[in-house]
C-alpha cells in the first residue's frame, strides 16, 4: 500500500486554532487505499517534519493552504513565505516524493501558487474525489468511487486533538456550497453554488459519537450559512435534540432571510452558546449592491428575534462596499444602537477584500480599482467606495469605537495578552459559562468606565 502524507500547513491560533478538517475529511475517504499520515502543523513543529519524511518515505506529499493572508487591513500577515520556507522548501530537500497543493486558500490563488512552489500538482475546490482521481491516475489505476456529502470523517481519529481542547474547537460540517450572491464571497468559488446537503440524523449521529468520545466540548458548525436552505437547521437541531447529548454549540453565518423564533428556540434547546450574525451592513441601499440577497427588514426582524430569544452573538460589518457613503454609515451605527445587545460584540471591518473570480473583481475592474493583468495575491487589494474612502472610514470607525464599548475595529479582534489572562482568571474565580467574548466585553465596559 502506498502512503500518502497530508500536511496542514495552517499555524494561526488566533483567536483560536482550528483543526484541519478538510484533511481528515480526505483522509477518511482515502485509508482504504492507501497508507495515510497527517502532519498537523498546528501543534507539531515544522523543523521535525523534514526528519519525519525522510524516516516514512511517503510516495505522494499534499500540502494544505488554508489563508493567504489574515484580511485584516491594518496588520496584513501574508502567509505563503512562511508555508514555502518551513514546509514546502525543506521537504523538497529530503524527498522526490509529487508535491499536490490544495486547500481554500489554494483554490482562490491556484495558477499564481503553483508557480511560486514550484508543486508538480494542485487541486482546486474539494479534494476527496479529485485527489483520489489524481492519484489513481499517478498510480496508473481506475478512478475510485465517489465519496457523499453525508459520508464524516472524526478529526480526533487522524489527528491528536488534545492541544485543541483548552482554546480550540471541534469542526463540523453540516453542507457544502452556497447559492447566495455576495459581491466579495469565495464560498461560490470553493465550494460550488449548489447547496449539498447531509441528512441531519447523520449529523447528530457524530455529535454523538464526538461525545461519546470526549465528553461535552465546544462545536462549531463551519458551514458558510447555518441555516440555510430553509429548515435544514432546524431539522439538524431536532435530531441533536433527540439523541440528548449535551455539547456547546456555536455557528458562524446566520443567513436573516431564513430566520424565525422556532430556529432560535431549537438552537437553545439543542445547546447553542453562540452564534455569529453577518449581515456586513445595516442600510438598505448598500445590502442591495452587496448582493446580500435580504433587506433590512429582515436584518431588523433577525436582531429583535436574537434579543428576544437571549442568544450570545457576535455582529460582523464590512463598511466601504458599493454604495457606501458617510450617510450609509451613519445607518449602520443606528442600527446597532437601537437593534444591538450592548452585551454582544461588534466587529467593524473597512474595505472589502478584492478575490479573482468574484462580482467585486468585476466592479473593482470596472471602476479602474484594479487591472486585469494585476495581482491580487500579494499584496492584497482592498475595495473602497468613491464615496467612503480610507481616510473617511477610518475615522467614522475610530469614533464609533470610542463611543460604544462593544464596538471592535477588526485589527482590534485579538485582545492584548493582559486582558485575555484577566478574562481567563475572572472565569475561574466566579465559575463564567457565558462565551469568552462577553466576558472580555465585561472587561472593555470596565475600561471605559475608568476612562483608561
Amino acid at each position: 500500500m502506498k502512503k500518502l502524507l497530508l500536511v496542514n500547513t495552517n499555524t494561526e491560533k488566533a483567536p483560536y486554532p482550528v483543526p484541519p478538517l478538510g484533511l481528515c475529511l480526505i483522509a477518511s475517504s482515502l485509508e482504504r487505499k492507501y497508507d495515510v499520515r497527517i502532519w498537523d502543523g498546528m501543534f507539531r513543529k515544522c523543523e521535525e517534519l523534514p526528519a519525519f519524511v525522510e524516516e516514512w518515505q511517503p510516495d505522494y506529499i499534499g500540502f494544505s493552504i488554508r489563508n493567504i493572508d489574515d484580511i485584516l487591513i491594518d496588520r496584513v500577515v501574508f502567509y505563503i513565505g512562511e508555508i514555502i520556507r518551513d514546509f514546502i522548501e525543506p521537504v523538497k530537500k529530503v524527498s522526490h516524493a509529487p508535491i499536490i497543493l490544495g486547500g481554500s486558500g489554494f483554490s482562490i490563488f491556484p495558477d499564481e501558487l503553483m508557480r511560486m512552489t514550484g508543486a508538480d500538482h494542485g487541486i482546486a475546490g474539494e479534494g476527496e474525489d479529485a485527489l483520489a482521481a489524481l492519484l489513481a491516475r499517478l498510480d496508473g489505476k481506475e478512478s475510485h468511487s465517489h465519496m457523499p456529502i453525508s459520508a464524516y470523517s472524526s478529526i480526533d481519529r487522524h489527528i491528536d486533538f488534545s492541544p485543541y481542547m483548552g482554546k480550540g474547537v471541534y469542526s463540523i460540517q453540516t453542507k457544502r456550497g452556497c447559492s447566495h450572491g455576495c459581491i466579495y464571497c469565495t464560498y461560490p468559488v470553493i465550494e460550488g453554488r449548489t447547496f449539498r446537503i447531509r441528512k441531519p440524523e447523520d449529523v447528530a449521529e457524530e455529535i454523538r459519537g464526538l461525545y461519546e468520545r470526549l465528553g461535552t466540548i465546544t462545536v462549531e458548525f463551519v458551514d458558510s450559512t447555518f441555516n440555510d436552505p430553509a429548515g435544514h437547521a432546524e431539522a439538524i437541531c431536532r435530531e441533536i435534540i433527540r439523541t440528548g447529548v449535551k455539547m456547546r454549540f456555536r455557528t458562524m453565518g446566520i443567513n436573516p432571510r431564513n430566520t424565525s423564533l422556532e430556529l432560535f428556540r431549537l438552537m437553545k434547546e439543542a445547546g447553542f452558546v453562540q452564534i455569529d450574525a453577518t449581515p456586513d451592513t445595516a442600510s438598505a441601499a448598500v445590502l442591495k449592491r452587496m448582493g446580500k440577497g435580504f433587506g433590512l427588514k429582515e436584518v431588523i426582524r433577525t436582531a429583535e428575534m436574537i434579543r428576544e430569544a437571549g442568544m450570545p452573538t457576535m455582529w460582523f460589518f464590512l463598511f466601504g462596499g458599493p454604495g457606501e457613503t458617510e450617510a450609509t454609515v451613519a445607518e449602520t451605527f443606528d442600527f446597532i444602537d437601537r437593534y444591538v445587545n450592548p452585551d454582544d460584540m461588534v466587529f467593524m471591518s473597512p474595505g472589502l477584500r478584492i478575490y479573482p473570480n468574484t462580482p467585486l473583481y468585476r466592479i473593482a475592474l470596472e471602476e479602474g480599482v484594479i487591472r486585469k493583468e494585476q495581482s491580487l495575491l500579494w499584496p492584497p487589494v482592498y475595495y473602497f467606495s468613491p464615496d467612503a474612502p480610507r481616510a473617511l472610514l477610518d475615522r467614522l470607525l475610530r469614533e464609533a469605537s470610542l463611543k460604544r464599548p462593544n464596538c471592535i475595529l477588526g485589527a482590534e479582534s485579538t485582545p492584548p495578552p493582559e486582558i485575555l489572562e484577566e478574562a481567563i482568571r475572572y472565569r475561574k474565580e466566579h465559575g463564567v459559562t457565558e462565551p469568552m467574548f462577553r466576558t472580555l466585553l465585561r472587561i472593555r465596559k470596565r475600561i471605559f468606565e475608568a476612562g483608561l
